[in-house]
């Protein structure tokens, strides 16, 4: 059984980028209930099949297979709501974190968002400057919900 245990940032600066690279993703879903979400992602030549379960505290269950890119094409085309998610991530090392940093694109532009990887939920960790308010358990950043309520539309 795999968990996630993440914590969720809203971005005030730039200054990530000096720290990373950023990587092209797109993604859509099969499935946005709560309790079973289901998602297709391509991460530049590759592509993914993530089941998530319903978020307790800062925690779910999460699983994750590779697929192939053709068919992950077809999902996204055929069958994934729309309008799918735009974004490129920056994955930032800092001590022994990875921040993950989506810039997002299409009818998300202009919202930047931050997640952090957690191995419990009362972990200590240190912050960094380009990080601004947290946003953990708030629904409207999940990504599944800004295909339906976009950013550019609050």
């Amino acid at each position: 059984m795999a968990k996630e245990i993440e914590r969720k940032f809203l971005v005030n600066s730039t200054a990530y980028r000096a720290l990373a690279t950023g990587v092209h993703y797109l993604q859509g879903y099969l499935n946005r209930e709560k309790e079973r979400v289901v998602r297709v992602r391509i991460i530049d030549k590759n592509a993914f099949l993530t089941v998530k379960g319903i978020t307790k505290g800062f925690s779910r269950l999460e699983y994750e297979f590779e697929i192939p890119i053709n068919e992950a094409n077809e999902l996204l085309t055929e069958l994934c709501e729309h309008p799918l998610i735009d974004k490129h991530r920056y994955k930032v090392k800092l001590g022994d974190l990875v921040w993950e940093v989506d810039e997002f694109h299409g009818e998300n532009d202009g919202l930047t968002v931050a997640e952090v990887e957690l191995i419990s939920e009362d972990q200590e960790f240190s912050i960094p400057d380009w990080i601004g308010e947290e946003v953990t358990g708030d629904f409207r950043y999940y990504n599944s919900n800004l295909i339906i309520n976009p950013y550019k539309s609050w």
